[in-house]
């Protein structure tokens, strides 16, 4: 017997050993892409790990990952499962705060920041009241929101990025990293840098940070059909990588562009990691052939030493606006400017009235002379917000956000205003889009003949939730988004003969949702009145699916377990953040070890249908079988019950266990 124990403890010590040495090497692998900058692959490998061995280490680094590629919820997700590990550094509390501020829970983000500023003596006081201020003034902004209509341009997007739409002539161009049927594909997505592996060839199909393609310009042309209306610019970059946005003089003779190209001489330092700096060119149109010439380099590119790019050339072409990382700016990219005088580009002026140590991006002049632009420097709502100063002689006044929902909790930019003065195009990766970065426009909003109002309540206790997220989502997938008051309610302003629907959300509660309500044949100035009621989480608490029945000693999905568990697969989409197990139980026919091998089946069949057929993460499920160990009546071994009463142990239930 005790070499039995032995050789059992054996197997057992080598079945760890091998498991941990699989660990190490799938997080060995993560490395690698992490720091190729490779963040999409490298989340996918660091969540492996984690599943093996759920280290901090591997914590932060999804949560990086997530971050990186803005994909917020999961963010947030994985920030709050480090902040709570032993150990934890207070840099992750920020990170947190800012990922609460992306997914629009400001009252959460400003408990993060408190908290982080008293484990961090290095914050200061005003530093602090910097960030809550910014939570403040979001709150305030998505209260009174601009009367703005915004609508996704989705004839122009797609699941990648689209963004940086200008009109020239009769047509539309902006920039995109889609996927391109025709071989010219060159280019591709919006990030201010290439980085690469020196000791390997760069991909000039994929761009590692992003998994898609390279950025490029595309048009869209308004005099053919629409299955044909978007294709690529007709001009040759020379270059086989990113094409950023472009502008052009009034007279669509000149275009300003930025690209990113390898450099002619081999860059001589052992840095395993490479930086391709953003460089600005231009082109002028061939009057006589109606094509674009040879790009040429602006003359303050410096690909070794810094970044030029958001070139905006002004309508008469004597002045070029763009962003700069150059020495003695602010800090981040920062706006300069340049006066051209008998063909020769003076030298760059900071605008130092607009600038912060942060980021300012994708600078736009009006008739007028004021400038719009984006940063993520001053108190905005997160990431990038579009801000506008007037001008005031040489330089420009007082900056001014452009409040919601021009703004959203994630980056807005590449704002241009039409000639009207009052509509145009921004660009932005909001909540409620079709893809990563969207093209929207917006028009003044129309006179509205309707207010929406209710309050958002405890589902128990009927008592009002303040500071919920409550989300409309108008026609055309356009979401708006407000935060309930001290008596958890809520407004809309809503137009005529349109359909709406309603989604109430507040961290560790469930999300509920109004199906589709209609204002088509109302009485004009009617007040519509929806209220909604969440469910406050209780982990570990066992709910019931109900109807998920079994045939006797099978673990089919029935067409009556399918409508309800297409109801669970709703409650995971509103709620991405939460982790379940998912029990399954037999009644007591049958032997033992055979009814927890079928309720096992059983929870494995009911995942599955879950994860093929919802698309949910199956890392969010757990499947567990319970076989007859947890009957709901007294219908154990031997015991004489009903087909009705034996069949109502056959069940399925879920349990959150983590939000």
């Amino acid at each position: 017997m005790k070499q039995r124990l032995i050789t059992i403890c054996t197997v057992i010590g080598f079945l760890m050993l091998a498991h941990s040495v699989k660990a190490q090497y799938v997080l060995k692998l993560a490395n690698e892409q992490y720091n190729l900058f490779n963040y999409t692959k490298a989340a996918e490998l660091y969540l492996k790990a984690y599943k093996k061995d759920p280290t901090l280490y591997t914590a932060e680094h999804l949560a990086n990952c997530y971050h990186l590629t803005r994909e917020y919820p999961e963010a947030e997700k994985w920030y709050a499962t480090t902040v709570a590990m032993p150990d934890s550094k207070p840099d992750n509390l920020l990170k947190y705060a800012e990922v609460l501020k992306n997914n629009l829970k400001y009252a959460e983000a400003k408990a993060q920041y408190t908290k982080y500023y008293t484990i961090s003596p290095a914050v200061n006081q005003a530093q602090l009241k910097f960030w809550i201020s910014s939570c403040d003034s979001a709150m305030k902004w998505i209260k009174n929101p601009v009367p703005v209509d915004i609508r996704n341009e989705q004839m122009l997007n797609t699941k990648e990025s689209d963004w940086g739409a200008v009109k020239y002539n009769n047509t539309l161009v902006f920039t995109s990293d889609r996927e391109n049927k025709a071989e010219l594909e060159e280019g591709k997505k919006k990030r201010p840098l290439i980085r690469f592996d020196a000791a390997n060839t760069i991909d000039k199909r994929i761009y590692g940070w992003t998994g898609n393609k390279y950025l490029n310009l595309y048009e869209q042309q308004n005099s053919i059909t629409a299955a044909d209306a978007v294709r690529l610019f007709p001009f040759i970059a020379g270059t086989e990588y990113h094409i950023g946005a472009a502008s052009f003089t009034a007279d669509g003779t000149e275009m300003y562009f930025t690209l990113t190209h390898l450099p002619d001489r081999k860059i001589k330092d052992t840095a395993r990691i490479k930086t391709i700096k953003l460089d600005i060119y231009s082109s002028r149109r061939n009057s006589a052939t109606g094509t674009w010439e040879k790009p040429v380099p602006f003359v303050y590119n410096n690909e070794t030493a810094y970044s030029v790019g958001d070139p905006f050339i002004a309508p008469d072409g004597k002045t070029l606006y763009f962003t700069s990382d150059m020495p003695g700016g602010m800090g981040g990219t920062d706006i300069y400017y340049c006066e051209r005088t008998n063909g020769n580009w003076g030298q760059p002026v900071n605008l130092k009235a607009i600038n912060t140590p942060a980021n300012e991006r994708t600078p736009f002049i009006n008739a007028d002379g004021t400038i719009y632009f984006s940063t993520d420097g001053d108190k905005g709502m997160g990431g990038l917000d579009i801000f506008k100063a007037l001008r005031k002689g040489s330089t420009f006044g007082t900056k001014q956000n452009l409040g919601y929902p021009i703004n959203s909790a994630q980056d807005d930019f590449a704002y241009v205003l039409a000639a009207d003065g009052s509509s145009g195009y921004l660009s932005s990766n909001r909540m409620g889009g079709v893809g990563s970065d969207d093209i929207y426009s917006f028009t003044p909003l129309l006179t509205a003949t309707y207010n929406l109002e209710g309050v958002v309540y405890d589902k128990f206790t009927r008592y009002p939730i303040a500071n919920s997220t409550v989300t409309l989502t108008r026609p055309k997938g356009i979401l708006s988004k407000v935060q309930t008051n001290s008596a958890g309610q809520f407004s809309f302003v809503l137009n005529e003969s349109s359909d709406y629907q309603l989604k109430g959300e507040k961290n560790a509660y469930l999300a509920d949702n109004l199906n589709t309500f209609s204002t088509t044949g109302l009485a004009p100035s009617s007040v519509i009145r929806r209220n909604l009621y969440l469910e406050k989480i209780e982990l570990k608490k066992a709910i019931r699916i109900d109807n998920i029945y079994y045939d006797l000693n099978k673990a089919d999905i029935r067409p009556d377990a399918a409508v309800e568990l297409d109801k669970l697969i709703r409650i995971l989409k509103d709620n991405p953040t939460i982790v379940i197990e998912l029990g399954s139980h037999t009644d007591s026919r049958a032997d033992d070890d055979y009814n927890m091998s079928l309720s096992r089946r059983r929870a494995k069949a009911a995942a599955d249908y879950i994860v093929d057929v919802g698309g949910i993460d199956e890392g969010r499920i757990i499947a567990r079988g319970y076989g007859e160990t947890r009957l709901l009546n007294r219908c154990s071994n031997g015991v004489n019950c009903s087909e009705a009463a034996h069949q109502l142990n056959r069940r399925t239930e879920f349990t959150i266990i983590e939000y």
